[in-house]
């Protein structure tokens, strides 16, 4: 949200050693600009690494056990297996040649040590850069040791930060001298400098010199050289802590909760209270954002707040001197309990992609939330109550460790344990962990008749039925899916019997029973009434598998796209995997089985990412894989077949092949030659992969706009326009802007 001040040499030293070295780590003092010069190398580095440049924010992570699922969901590498995290993450990086920025390493040293060795061992092309106050201490680290800011570098970072807050300030021939004394004060430590700026809004430059010397006497006795940095900056928050009124005093105490960045919404609940009212807060984070105490910034266009790490910690020192931590973090708790069953009651229905994204920004959050000692119940119930966030949201390792300890931790029998244990039961198998799913399986469905809950009960039979599908005992699956439909109607849970009604059509498809249609029908007017798009997604899926065992090989071919589109943005590799196989079969069905073979490599790329593959759903999927594949064999010849799979695994992630999967029409009369440097056809009747916003920002790349005319066009940060281009170039496989100018020109999209 802030220019970048100076550092030209030290920026072109570390891009210079990133192109040497497979690892190098910046280190230097707290408050010495580490991670903005980090950032600023990757993003000056960003075209030299094909697979991307990704950020790991570690200031949030507190276990050192959490370090790879961090690594792993900033990656968007799917947690769904039973494999430790780092085999997994090692697995997905294999193929590929990312720069990796591990930001905040020095409180989990050894944890980043043992994580960056294991991945640049598995993946020859890797490269990461980490953020630490000390070094990682293995082989082949290299070293750069952030220096302070030049002088005439702070001397603009101080008229640049002040500026913002007093427009008129200007660094003259009367001020300089003044200045640089203040600047070599704060031994150029960019943090202190931002610190000091603010105070410049009501201080003149003198007055800041003589009241921060005065200040530096009295730690270190007089002796200017006695003094560190470190102690630099504990002055310099020191003094911005006493500069605030009591009420800020006691936000920015509060706020030090949060893992990361925040909502106001958040901060109400937890903050205000005991001295603090909640229409207050706002006035009172807009005084801590114009004193460099909180930084505002946005996540998927949505604003939110944070806290320096350094200024957090301080602020969690003087929680703890204050009494109040535990109530400040039941406060926590409680709020992150009642949004998370809030989304859960209502995730099955409109706004599921804004849930999903909510849940990853406060994913840190939410592990706060989870660790709190001491309240075994409570954790149980957050735990549950987060269903929708580890099986749909990607997180199902770490859904199922919560959940286990929480059930160990908490034996006692009632509703919240029932709960938790059909939602365990759901997370491992969906994971292929089937001993495990009937082992909490038996105990919810014991548990949830002796409760007498019939939610529970009707959710144990319909998983009853998963394991029995996925295990091809097909006719046993029939029988439970059969009760737990009628059992989800009676009880008004109606998304239930959606999912039951969708798995009943997929096992009577396979068992021929000419009921199908109709039990796939219903689940999708179901799906529809509620306006809901995973649930319609797998019931038009699942109604294209039994058009296609029917041999209407079009119907089925129209109902698995139209399955994939409302898929976009979920991020699922298993779900559109599955979709993209039978996808494939059709395709090679209706006679364009070169595209069916570039669709089963898109579909085999999500499977190896996942740790899995299409036979954990069952003998019979196999089954179809294999004859597809055979098919198209017989008919190319083993070489192109091979190519045409290569050609398709070149997607990375769901969204990258469901665009692949629908930009591409068979033997269809619209489709164009490709654009320069395109490696995919263009096609002018294929659904639009973009977002409202995304069409607007790719109207405007066509104008010949910079990303900085499209940020002040917009009225969003400049990082907000870039990561909006990046998506578009993502999503329709190009590689430059003059792709999706002609792209645009050739659609005649119109602007929202």
């Amino acid at each position: 949200m802030t220019t970048f001040v100076g550092r030209h040499k030290d920026l072109d030293e570390v891009r210079r050693r990133l192109g040497a070295t497979r690892l190098l780590t910046l280190t230097g003092a707290g408050g010495a600009g580490k991670t903005r010069l980090a950032l600023q190398a990757a993003a000056a580095s960003s075209e030299d690494f094909t697979d991307g440049v990704w950020l790991v924010d570690l200031a949030a992570v507190r276990n050192p056990s959490l370090v790879a699922n961090a690594t792993a969901a900033a990656l968007g590498v799917p947690d769904l297996g039973v494999r430790p995290v780092v085999d997994q993450l090692a697995a997905f990086l294999a193929h590929r040649a990312p720069l990796i920025v591990l930001d905040n390493c020095e409180h989990l040293v050894d944890a980043c040590a043992e994580l960056v060795h294991a991945l640049l061992s598995a993946s020859p092309g890797l490269r990461i850069l980490t953020t630490s106050r000390r070094a990682l201490g293995i082989g082949g680290e290299h070293v750069f040791t952030v220096p302070p800011l030049a002088p005439d570098e702070a001397v603009q970072l101080l008229s640049e930060r002040t500026c913002a807050l007093r427009p008129e300030f200007r660094v003259t021939d009367d001020n300089r001298a003044q200045v640089l004394r203040l600047c070599d004060g704060l031994d150029g430590l960019p943090l202190a400098i931002e610190l000091a700026a603010s105070r410049l809004r009501t201080l003149t430059v003198r007055e800041a010199v003589n009241r921060l010397e005065d200040r530096f006497a009295l730690l270190t006795g007089g002796s200017r050289v006695a003094r560190p940095h470190q102690r630099t900056l504990r002055a310099l928050i020191d003094w911005s802590h006493e500069l605030c009124t009591p009420a800020e005093q006691l936000l920015w105490h509060r706020l030090s909760v949060f893992a990361d960045d925040f909502a106001l919404e958040a901060a109400e609940a937890v903050c205000a209270g005991d001295g603090i009212g909640r229409h207050d807060v706002l006035d009172l984070l807009d005084q801590l954002v114009e004193q460099s105490v909180v930084v505002p910034t946005e996540c998927e266009g949505t604003p939110r707040y944070r806290l320096l790490e350094t200024i957090r910690q301080y602020g969690r020192e003087r929680l703890a001197e204050s009494g109040e931590e535990q109530r400040t973090r039941r406060r926590h708790h409680a709020f992150y309990l009642a949004l998370a069953e809030r989304i859960a009651d209502g995730c099955y229905g409109p706004g599921q992609l804004e849930s999903l994204a909510l849940m990853r920004a406060e994913h840190a959050n939410l592990r706060v939330a989870l660790d709190r000692g001491g309240e075994p119940q409570a954790t149980l119930a957050l735990a549950a109550a987060l269903r929708f966030h580890w099986c749909e949201g990607g997180f199902l390792g770490e859904g199922r460790r919560w959940l286990d300890q929480a059930l160990v931790a908490a034996p006692e029998p009632g509703l919240a344990r029932a709960r938790a244990l059909w939602v365990a039961a759901w997370v491992a198998a969906l994971q292929q962990d089937h001993a495990a799913a009937y082992r909490w399986l038996d105990e919810a469905a014991a548990l949830g008749e002796q409760l007498d809950d019939p939610v529970v009960c009707a959710n144990a039979v319909s998983l009853r039925g998963t394991l029995a599908m996925f295990n091809g005992r097909l006719e046993e699956a029939l029988s439970f899916f059969e009760t737990a439909a009628a059992a989800h109607l009676e009880t008004g849970e109606e998304i239930g019997a959606v999912y039951a009604l969708l798995q009943l059509g997929t096992v009577q498809s396979h068992l021929r029973d000419p009921r199908a249609t109709q039990s796939c029908r219903q689940a999708v007017a179901l799906a529809e009434a509620h306006g809901e798009r995973l649930a319609h997604a797998h019931a038009l899926w699942t109604l294209g598998y039994d058009a296609w065992l029917r041999g209407d090989h079009e119907e089925a071919w129209t109902q698995i796209r139209g399955a994939l589109e409302k898929e976009q943005g979920f991020h699922d590799f298993v779900r559109v995997a599955l979709m993209l196989e039978e996808l494939a079969w059709v395709t090679a069905a209706r006679g364009d089985r070169e595209e069916a073979a570039r669709l089963l490599g898109a579909a085999g790329t999500l499977w190896r990412d996942t740790g899995t593959t299409i036979a954990a759903f069952g003998p019979h999927m196999v089954e179809q894989h294999t004859r597809c594949g055979e098919e198209i064999v017989k008919s190319l010849g083993q070489a192109v077949y091979e190519k045409a799979l290569a050609e398709g695994a070149g997607h990375r992630g769901p969204d990258h092949a469901i665009t692949f999967a629908l930009r591409i029409r068979p033997e269809s009369p619209d489709t164009v030659p490709a654009r320069a440097g395109s490696d995919l056809p263009v096609t002018i009747s294929a659904p639009n992969p973009l977002t409202p916003r995304e069409r607007e920002v790719a109207a405007l790349v066509s104008k010949g706009m910079s990303n900085q005319q499209i940020a002040s066009a917009l009225g969003r940060s400049p990082r907000t326009a870039d990561r909006h281009v990046e998506n578009i170039l993502a999503k329709l496989s190009f590689k430059c802007r003059a792709q999706i100018a002609s792209w645009w020109t050739a659609n005649q999209a119109p602007t929202p």
